[in-house]
């Protein structure tokens, strides 16, 4: 790995790599000013994403975590999780993600250290203009996972 570096110009130019992890642009546009943007490089290449923007109450939040299909399950999306977990663990006390009920995200942030805390009924079916499916399955129901940074 080759590193992480903040984004803090030209996020739109990394619109397609976000719209892996958030596939609807609009809904991208609602949190990406206002956010953190890192991206992962390795050999002169972007290979991974992450939208985090401040909830108050010491919460940081992924909004989007994204790794190029070509990179994927190589550590990369787990590497940056741990950065933003070390980076702002001085300034924030708990870190949370927001997923679809999906076997293909849900062991991700449970093996980053990462426990379901809530619920939100529909999410994905009140607020994207398209069904999302994900493994086979269509996400309806957003699943919160949380993550203690620091103890207070």
């Amino acid at each position: 790995m080759s590193g992480i570096v903040e984004i803090s110009d030209n996020k739109r130019d990394y619109m397609d790599l976000l719209l892996l992890g958030d596939e609807q642009e609009s809904m991208i546009e609602r949190y990406l000013d206002r956010g953190r943007m890192f991206a992962l490089e390795n050999e002169g290449r972007v290979c991974a994403v992450c939208v985090v923007t401040d909830e108050g109450s010491g919460t940081l939040e992924i909004k989007n975590i994204a790794v190029s299909p070509g990179c994927q399950r190589r550590g990369y999306g787990r590497a940056l999780i741990g950065y933003i977990s070390e980076k702002f663990s001085d300034e924030f006390h708990r870190l949370i993600v927001g997923t679809g009920d999906s076997s293909l995200t849900v062991p991700f942030y449970e093996n980053c250290g990462f426990r379901r805390y809530r619920v939100v009924k529909d999410f994905f079916t009140n607020n994207y203009d398209h069904m999302i499916i994900e493994g086979g399955v269509q996400l309806r129901d957003m699943i919160y996972f949380e993550k203690t940074l620091k103890e207070d």
